[in-house]
């Protein structure tokens, strides 16, 4: 493995100790998305990378491996993290609960070490939450719509039964009048 081979020529050439950079120390992810935690590091021996999650949950460790040698991913994270050689992880299919700090530990293996941190935000994808406002917005206005017509409808009907009293009651009012008359 040539990139074994490079990595490890790289820590044993880098002068005093480990180092750590990383390039993106705040994340923000949508649920179900993958999410690259990267980091690079250095070092002057063969190193020990160690991942650990802290959120409101608790503290989980992710994986724990050697440069080149094993890698010992934790049950919880099983078919979801994926480990370079870098130093980096990928997360699969990142939830609500993947949310937080994550710190990372590299150690030489003559004990000097270094940490780093990423802050990953998730959200939810609120495609559903607008689908349902449009399904009440229709809703309402359907509602609104048929009120409308049944207000138009009884006003329509309203102005009928005025105009048949209107003209029911000039009728009575005119024979009344021919009647008084010619009592007189």
């Amino acid at each position: 493995s040539i990139t074994f081979t490079l990595i490890t020529l790289l820590c044993l050439s880098a002068p005093g100790g480990v180092s750590l950079v990383v390039p993106q120390p705040n994340i923000n992810a949508t649920v179900a998305q993958n999410i690259l935690l990267s980091v690079e590091y250095s070092c002057r021996g063969a190193a020990t990378i160690e991942w650990k999650h802290v959120s409101s949950w608790g503290t989980t460790k992710i994986a724990e491996w050697k440069s080149g040698n094993y890698v010992n991913i934790s049950t919880v994270y099983k078919g979801r993290v994926t480990t370079f050689e870098n130093g980096s992880i990928q997360l699969l299919n990142v939830g609500m609960r993947d949310a937080g700090y994550y710190f990372i530990t590299v150690t030489e293996e003559y004990g000097t070490n270094t940490y780093g941190t990423i802050i990953v935000n998730v959200y939810e994808i609120i495609y559903e939450d607008l689908h349902f406002v449009a399904v009440v917005f229709a809703f309402l206005a359907a509602v609104s719509a048929i009120l409308i017509c049944f207000m138009w409808l009884c006003n329509k009907s309203l102005h009928l039964c005025q105009k048949k009293a209107t003209h029911k009651l000039t009728a009575s009012t005119t024979e009344e009048i021919e009647l008084e008359t010619i009592e007189c």
